[in-house]
This record gives structure tokens, sequence and C-alpha cells, in this order.
């Protein structure tokens, strides 16, 4: 009787989760470069720029550095962290980003012969466990390169798809990074990891907010818990 009652209810989350991305998919585009070619450490050193800032600062610290330097472990390993720094200064946390830059760079090029490229050809289990044994690389730059570059099943649960998830009641609150990864993982098939995490960026950014979230015309407002958050 219990395993019937847990199949019907994990039967019912699955539904809602496949009407949340209907509707998401319904009101949103994904972008262009979504399913485009990246290159794995180009990506990396992206996603490190991107922390704690907005894209538009990532796209000008990652232009000012690939202007300064060839986006290669070599050329960043030996380059001057000062010079990194001024950089990448527009993306903050600018001095502690250039230490991480290069140094993984550095751990790269000795460790690996200057490139990662092999994860292509393992698991996904395989090649998050050796991008996370990386200093300065976490969970969220582990699976964002790993979904984007490699096509391998992950979700990456950045600060709005964590936000949202939880408000709709996706996955339980104060539950930590891997179980919301997790969760959220079993209530969609690996072809659509790509478009939930995109989609719901899409969805934080224009009214799913951490501040005064427009619930009122948000579409996912009839299956929001959280619909009732002051405007």
């Amino acid at each position: 009787m219990f395993s019937n009652e847990l199949e019907e209810v994990n039967a019912m989350a699955k539904n809602r989760a496949k009407e949340i991305l209907r509707i998401l998919r319904n009101n949103f585009t994904l972008p262009s470069w979504a399913r485009s070619s990246r290159k794995l450490f180009q990506t990396l050193i992206r996603t490190v720029l991107s922390q704690t800032t907005i894209d538009k600062n990532t796209h000008r610290a990652f232009r000012n550095l690939s202007t300064r330097f060839p986006i290669t472990p070599k050329a960043l390993a030996k380059a001057d962290v000062r010079e990194i720094q001024k950089a990448i200064r527009v993306a903050g946390l600018y001095k502690n980003k250039s230490k991480v830059i290069k140094n993984l760079s550095r751990i790269i090029l000795e460790d690996f012969d200057g490139s990662l490229d092999f994860i292509y050809s393992m698991s996904f289990e395989e090649a998050r466990e050796i991008l996370l044994h990386i200093p300065g690389v976490g969970p969220k730059t582990a699976d964002v390169v790993l979904l984007f570059c490699t096509d391998k099943p992950t979700i990456p649960i950045d600060t709005h798809v964590n936000r949202i998830s939880k408000r709709l009641g996706l996955v339980p609150p104060n539950v930590s990074y891997e179980t919301t990864r997790q969760t959220l993982q079993s209530l969609y098939t690996p072809k659509d990891y790509l478009p939930v995490h995109i989609l719901l960026i899409s969805l934080g950014r224009k009214y799913c907010r951490a501040r005064n979230p427009l619930c009122k015309p948000c579409p996912l407002n009839e299956l929001c818990p959280a619909k009732q958050m002051k405007n």
C-alpha cells in the first residue's frame, strides 16, 4: 500500500514539473547559444568570472582578459596575477578570482598536460570528480562545464534555480546543493536538463526575483505555492 501511494505521489510531482516546463517553454525562448558548442577551458574561466556578478560584467571581464592573454592554461598560468586582476576587475572579487584563475590554470597545465578534453570520454561521475578536485572549482562551476561543454546529465544550481525550485515546491526548502540538483533531476528527463536550467533562470530574471517578485503577471502564478508574496 505504502509503495503504491509513494509511486502516485512521485507521478503527481513529475506531472506538475512537466507542466511547469511546458509553461516556461511557452513564455520564454531558449537563446541561440544554448545548444552551441563551447570550449571547455574557456567555459571554466567564464564560470569563475560569473560568480556573484551579473552577465554583463562577466562578458566584459572575459573580453578584457582575452584581449590581454590567450585563454589557455599555459598563458594564464604564466600570467602576472596583477595583470589578470586589471583585466577582470569589472567582475568583482577580482583579487580572489585572479588567484583562482592562475592556480587552476597551473594545475591543468602541470597535472593534465594543459587540457581537460579527456573528460569528454568519461562518465558524468568521473568527470565531475576530477573537476571538483581542482581548487576553486565548486559544484556549480563543474556542473556548468559538464552540461554546456560535454552535454553530460546535470542541472547546475545557480541562485535563480535554487530560489525558484524551492518557491515552486519542486524541491524542499533548506536543502543542500546536491539534494536540490538530484531532486530536480529526478523530476525531469536528461534531455530537458539544459532547458530547465536556462528557463528557470529566465523566470528568475523577469518575474521571480529575489526581492519584490512579480507574482501577479508571472506565468506560473497558478502553480506556485508562493504566489501570495508581495509585489
